[in-house]
């Protein structure tokens, strides 16, 4: 693969995370940190960006998406795929996506009710470009993304040089602890099951360039997920900068999107406004696109769909749920993406630790990854019921004693850990018991 070839991937890649949300979390956490924003947006990037980073690494070295769920049990290995591509697709993040992009990007310059035909044009749009998935290179990192880099550096460079405000002091959680707040918020964009579904759209690219070999895979995902790192962590220092030193244009603002629009309007007036609004159509069109892919690619290569047919399918369904309203789609998907984040960051972490640093049987590696997901689907359901407070209080007060990390929401984290442990431990002693057997 050519140099040009791999920034352009990786360009991609940076702008198919790169969404209206990426945007609108970093500038209200920060300006909330105040003087500590730097601190937060430090354990932010960790999660935020790290996650995701090691999840298409990961990937990269099974070089296919889909062997991440091979080992489980064929109705899991289903299920999953068919939840997170169905959730992160026509039932959550594809409609969420348009609304924002209507809300943030349209709205603001028209007083009338056009989400309708907002929706149908820009999923139309989105199905013309996704149609053609080996071109998305061409559209996305060739075009878009550096346009869209230079829109995102012009609003960094102006907060640097003329910065409206200065860091305030910060609210109780970031002066008590700054990291580990900004660790969880990081955790919240829920990237890293993002990048589980985007692994499907990257590998292939790789391959259309005629890429084969795994091991050629592996080292170029993993450049690949450098690149995103660095411009998605440059992206999100320079949204905190913003944030943290927005204090004379929005005081006490209450969503990340107040703070760029009154940033944008302030300090370029209308053209900022106009600035701001195709940032977030752009962002949020790489996002759509990006999705449709994924999806297109699962039920193809799962079920033999044709790609058209189901990208169509699912920007029709799109185009119709995005009119339900932004609030109705949240709560009704909001516990679904909780539930599955924890389940897809434990099966990549326990790929990494059980494949790839011991040699296990199949029946172990299939045993151990099951258990990982029922172990992180019941911790992750108690995390999602706390968020979503529906958790009863007799539950709660139990886990708030005896589960670790319960009020960060990552209380899944400790039991996986041990499991994964525990199934390491088992591999080594089968690996060994073999070795005895064959002498």
């Amino acid at each position: 693969m050519k140099k040009k070839e791999l920034a352009a991937i990786g360009f991609m890649t940076f702008a198919l995370f790169l969404g209206a949300g990426n945007l609108i979390f970093p500038p209200l956490m920060a300006q909330q940190a105040g003087e500590n924003w730097l601190i937060a947006i430090a354990g932010f990037l960790l999660t935020a960006v790290g996650l995701p980073a090691l999840t298409l690494v990961v990937l990269g070295r099974l070089s296919s998406a889909e062997k991440l769920t091979a080992a489980l049990p064929k109705w899991m290995d289903r299920s999953f795929w068919f939840l997170v591509l169905t959730t992160l697709g026509p039932a959550f993040v594809l409609p969420r996506a348009v609304t924002v992009a209507y809300e943030m990007g349209i709205k603001p310059f028209y007083s009338g009710n056009g989400l309708m035909v907002f929706s149908a044009v820009f999923c139309a749009l989105t199905l013309v470009l996704a149609l053609k998935p080996g071109k998305l290179v061409d559209y996305i990192g060739k075009v878009m993304t550096p346009a869209l880099i230079a829109m995102l550096a012009l609003l960094a460079i102006s907060a640097v040089i003329n910065p409206l405000g200065s860091p305030t002091t910060a609210i109780e959680i970031y002066q008590k602890a700054p990291t580990v707040n900004g660790l969880i918020q990081g955790y919240m964009t829920l990237d890293a099951i993002a990048a589980v579904a985007f692994g499907w759209v990257i590998i292939q690219t790789i391959r259309n360039t005629g890429v084969e070999c795994n091991k050629a895979i592996s080292y170029y995902t993993l450049r690949i997920a450098l690149i995103y790192a660095v411009l998605m962590s440059l992206c999100y220092l320079a949204m905190g900068y913003l944030g943290a030193t927005s204090s004379g244009i929005a005081p006490q603002a209450t969503n990340g999107g107040e703070i760029l629009t009154r940033y944008a309007a302030g300090e370029f007036g209308t053209l900022g406004q106009l600035l701001l609004a195709t940032i977030t159509l752009m962002a949020c069109l790489t996002t759509t696109v990006g999705l449709t892919n994924a999806n297109g690619e699962y039920y193809k290569n799962t079920y033999g769909v044709k790609f058209k047919l189901s990208a169509t399918v699912i920007m029709v369904l799109t185009a119709i749920i995005s009119n339900v309203g932004l609030e109705t789609i949240i709560k009704v998907s909001l516990p679904a993406i909780l539930i599955l984040c924890p389940i897809s960051i434990s099966l990549i972490i326990s790929t990494f630790f059980i494949r790839n640093h011991s040699t296990p049987t199949k029946r172990i590696i299939s045993t151990s990854q099951t258990i990982v997901v029922i172990v992180a689907t019941i911790f992750g359901s108690i995390d999602a019921l706390n968020i979503l407070d529906k958790l009863p209080t007799t539950i709660t007060t139990i886990a708030e004693h005896w589960l670790p990390l319960f009020a960060s929401h990552a209380s899944w984290l400790v039991p996986v850990s041990i499991t994964i442990l525990i199934s390491k431990l088992c591999s080594y002693g089968s690996k060994n018991h073999d070795s005895i057997a064959v002498n």
